[in-house]
């Protein structure tokens, strides 16, 4: 995925800023949806689990003290290593939907190029399924990465594609996702729901970078929000509900307040401050009467 001009990595998250010559100033949409809690160490204990069981050098290391605590080390990082591998993936696969998109407009593209670095890590089954999904559904691009501002409630956002099918105005999010046992695609997330609504309610949408021109955003009146799910072996697009539309926006806008006072109370200053004993007590002055020894 092309990494939006106006994206900057904080503190605070990815903020977006109006130009490439301004100061960043609201959150992205999916640094809003990331204050949600995810229970995930269930998860991160099985991936080191696995990590350390899977590793071919287990049994030539016991005995060896010092060999069993590199690899419980290497192990302790296979989340970490997981997910950067995935969203190294994702990224070179939603770059190849942003050229298949490119090409059917007539502008330059980089399609050929792409789907060669996916044959290289041998993720080309994740082009042809995308391929087969864009042809079937009829896919007509309209605008390929397009990032969006909602000065409102303060957030911006990279849509990955509004396009027209069956005549319908559809904004999409691509989710690169891995395959289950029985071979189908992995399970969305209805979270997107929320990234998706987002973009909708957007205002505004990005006409240069540079010069800093918007204008106002043209496809929030009742467009079809897709979820697409890119697997290997299948590519299952999926409709947001309409009916829940507005109490995701209404959990999302609370999301984007607690990142508010999240980033008000981490700009506040340090929460805990050290503190001393108090000093110890002097003496007490003993008074001698008049008949005292001397």
């Amino acid at each position: 995925m092309t990494a939006p001009l106006l994206a900057h990595a904080t503190d605070y998250g990815r903020m977006y800023a109006r130009s490439t010559t301004e100061q960043f100033a609201v959150p992205s949409i999916t640094t809003v949806i990331a204050q949600q809690a995810h229970a995930l160490d269930g998860w991160f204990s099985y991936m080191g689990a696995s990590s350390l069981a899977a590793d071919p050098e287990l049994p030539a290391m016991i005995g060896s003290p010092a060999r069993i605590r590199q690899a419980v080390n290497k192990a302790a990082k296979a989340a970490e290593t997981y997910r950067d591998e995935a969203a190294a993936r994702g990224d070179r696969v939603h770059t190849y939907c942003e050229q298949v998109a490119l090409r059917a407009l007539g502008r330059p593209h980089r399609m050929q190029e792409c789907r060669d670095e996916l044959a290289s890590h041998g993720e080309q089954a994740f082009a042809a399924r995308f391929d087969e999904w864009w042809e079937l559904y009829r896919v007509e691009p309209i605008a390929p990465e397009i990032t969006v501002w909602n000065q409102s409630v303060g957030y911006a956002g990279t849509l990955d594609l509004v396009a027209r099918i069956n005549g319908r105005i559809c904004l999409i999010d691509y989710k690169t996702k891995g395959t289950t046992r029985d071979g189908t695609v992995k399970a969305l997330d209805d979270k997107v729901v929320m990234q998706l609504v987002a973009g909708m309610k957007a205002e505004e949408s990005l006409v240069d970078p540079v010069a800093g021109q918007w204008e106002p955003w043209k496809f929030g009146e009742n467009p079809m929000l897709l979820a697409v799910a890119i697997g290997e072996t299948e590519v299952r697009p999926q409709r947001a509900n309409p009916d829940v539309l507005k109490h995701h926006w209404w959990k999302f806008c609370a999301l984007r307040r607690v990142w508010e006072m999240s980033a008000d109370v981490s700009a506040a200053g340090q929460a805990l401050l050290p503190i001393a004993p108090p000093p110890l007590a002097a003496p007490a002055r003993v008074s001698v009467g008049a008949g005292a020894l001397g």
